[in-house]
């Protein structure tokens, strides 16, 4: 076995959320995870494709990069994401960390 250093290894109890709703342009299926790992940030999943990122409200405005990790079709569709997220992802904050 090759030797490796281990940069983190923690447990915590997190709270999930798991959401589906349809718009205009396809359903999505989400589950986000609140942790106090990685800044606060939620890890989202896509529970359809898999793929995930961690997000805040400051990503979501960068519609080419939700594009991007949710494999979206247009920035039209990106930008009905970015409206959901703005809604159900917290604000970033240290005296929030303690609240998630």
């Amino acid at each position: 076995m090759s030797h490796y250093e281990r940069l983190y290894d923690e447990s915590e109890q997190v709270k999930v959320r798991f959401v589906g709703f349809v718009s205009e342009h396809g359903r999505y299926d989400f589950g986000i995870i609140y942790t106090k790992m990685f800044f606060g940030k939620p890890l989202v999943i896509c529970m359809q494709t898999g793929r995930s990122s961690l997000l805040s409200l400051e990503d979501i405005e960068n519609l080419e990069y939700l594009q991007q990790v949710y494999n979206l079709r247009s920035l039209k569709e990106a930008e009905e994401l970015a409206v959901f997220f703005r809604t159900n992802l917290p604000a970033l904050s240290m005296e929030s960390e303690s609240e998630i």
